[in-house]
């Protein structure tokens, strides 16, 4: 196959006709553009440049050559013809740098807020607004931390018992029938390059060596198989799925999936479409200056959609209860619905047949106001019972959102969760540290989780019952009480409409 040129590339740079290049390889990319879930905008300003750096953080390595017909891979470009351009580093950038450098030895990590706070003070504006962003007005969010710690009154309160042999403690536990050695397993979060150069790979080779399950995001930045292919023999991994409107790539990516081994299936089910997530959105809000040069003055450039828009307008807003038999004709994996937030939606998971639930409002990234995981979970163990014994082998029930600290996996557990999802704790500690923070983050849990579990007069995790907490005030949402001030420290309030400035 013979060489491009990339003089050949730049004549090609306009709406009509389109090549990029990614990785060396140059692409036609002109009847895509109407097509890209992210809009045409982005494509066109590396119309006829290499579009790499801006390519990686926010895609799979393969998504080009997989999505892209094979008549318009072109070929290989000449590197011989590419010219060098020098990178010139912002200040803002010199100085996110500088931070890097100065961030705290990781001994000095000692809890999931201290991972927080530093990448919150390293990561590019753009990463830290897409991670940390929820919806509307971010009251979920908060609320998700609130419900195992403050918010005006404590809400889940231990009640320990003493004078107990508590030598030895044990916190393995199973999930799914599957060993772990945390009651919590990794969930998903999208686009981990943003943050790191390795992304996901940090958390598959953190949990391969520390015996934790991770769940795979749809929307991760590296690849399916490269994730898979990262993983030691034996290592549990469960796979979530946004359902794609075409149901055979669905049907596709869930049958590979279980061909690579993955063993359970959780579909997400709070998402027909995206929530507003304004940090995100004003991060993205973009003046000429980010316009490509053949979109200046073209009223319909939508410069408002941040990066969550622009990787999800796939995601199929049809998904209904009558799917799930189709799921299920599809594969032999555990299913299990991640999203639930009622009673009622629950008693039809199990109706149906499904493995399980996970109580969760995506982070509160969804609908705002939506009460957090936990706080639902009591209402919803409740109504399970009466369907037969509790706990169920045959049901688990599974809480996300909000959890920073070991006690909050021990309250969720001792009201009735069979485990707990961690997002955005691990993904801060990869954020801040790659697979060293990860590890230490798991390290975390283990200390806390020793602690705890003594402390409350527990030796093993299936000895955590509801008389060991007092969740009566977590219904409740008025009185005073100390604020949780770690939490409060990185929380980054949201922001008006700015006033431009001109220097």
């Amino acid at each position: 196959m013979s060489l491009i040129s990339a003089q050949t590339v730049a004549e090609h740079a306009s709406p009509e006709s389109c090549w990029i290049i990614v990785h060396g390889y140059v692409y036609d990319v002109t009847e895509f553009l109407p097509e890209h879930p992210g809009g045409s905008k982005i494509i066109l300003k590396y119309a006829g440049k290499d579009a790499t750096e801006a390519y990686d953080p926010i895609h799979p390595p393969d998504a080009i050559t997989t999505h892209l017909p094979k008549h318009k891979h072109l070929g290989p470009v000449d590197p011989n013809t590419v010219v060098k351009v020098e990178k010139v580093l912002s200040e803002e950038e010199k100085k996110r740098q500088e931070l890097v450098a100065a961030r705290p030895p990781i001994d000095e990590i000692v809890n999931l807020h201290d991972f927080e706070a530093v990448a919150k003070a390293i990561l590019p504006p753009k990463a830290w607004a897409y991670y940390s962003s929820a919806s509307d007005d971010e009251i979920t969010i908060r609320e998700n931390r609130a419900a195992y710690q403050r918010k005006h009154i404590y809400r889940i309160w231990f009640r320990p018992r003493i004078l107990r042999d508590v030598s030895v403690v044990n916190w393995s536990t199973t999930i799914l029938g599957y060993r772990s050695s945390l009651p919590v397993y990794i969930s998903a979060t999208a686009l981990g390059k943003l943050g790191h150069p390795d992304g996901e790979l940090n958390l598959t080779r953190a949990a391969g060596k520390h015996g934790v399950i991770q769940m795979i995001p749809t929307l991760a930045s590296c690849s399916f198989d490269e994730i898979v292919d990262a993983a030691v023999p034996g290592q549990t991994l469960f796979l979530q799925l946004y359902v794609n409107r075409d149901r055979q790539i669905t049907k596709r990516y869930v049958q590979h999936a279980e061909e690579r081994g993955v063993k359970a299936l959780f579909i997400t089910v709070d998402a027909p479409q995206l929530g507003r997530r304004e940090k995100d959105m004003r991060m993205k809000f973009v003046d000429e200056s980010g316009v490509a040069k053949v979109q200046e003055g073209d009223n319909g450039v939508k410069k408002d959609e941040g990066v969550a828009r622009a990787i999800s307008s796939f995601i199929d807003p049809s998904l209904s209860w009558k799917d799930i038999p189709w799921f299920k004709s599809i594969t032999n994996m555990h299913i299990v619905l991640k999203g639930v937030a009622t009673p009622a939606d629950a008693l039809m998971a199990y109706d149906y047949g499904l493995a399980g639930i996970v109580l969760s409002n995506h982070g509160g990234r969804q609908l705002d106001t939506a009460r957090s995981g936990v706080e639902n979970l009591i209402d919803i163990v409740a109504a399970l019972k009466t369907r037969g014994p509790w706990p169920n082998p045959r049901f688990a029930v599974f809480v996300d959102g909000g959890v920073r600290r070991a006690s909050d996996v021990l309250k969720a557990i001792a009201l009735g969760a069979s485990a707990v999802g961690v997002g955005r704790a691990f993904m801060y500690s990869f954020c801040a540290y790659g697979q060293e923070g990860v590890e230490k983050a798991f390290q975390i849990f283990r200390d806390e989780l020793e602690m705890n579990m003594r402390l409350v007069g527990v030796r093993s995790i299936d000895e955590l019952t509801p008389d060991l907490v007092d969740a009566s005030g977590l219904h409740a949402h008025v009185g005073l009480t100390p604020t949780d001030n770690l939490y409060d420290s990185t929380y980054q309030p949201l922001v008006l409409a700015q006033f431009r400035t001109k220097l």
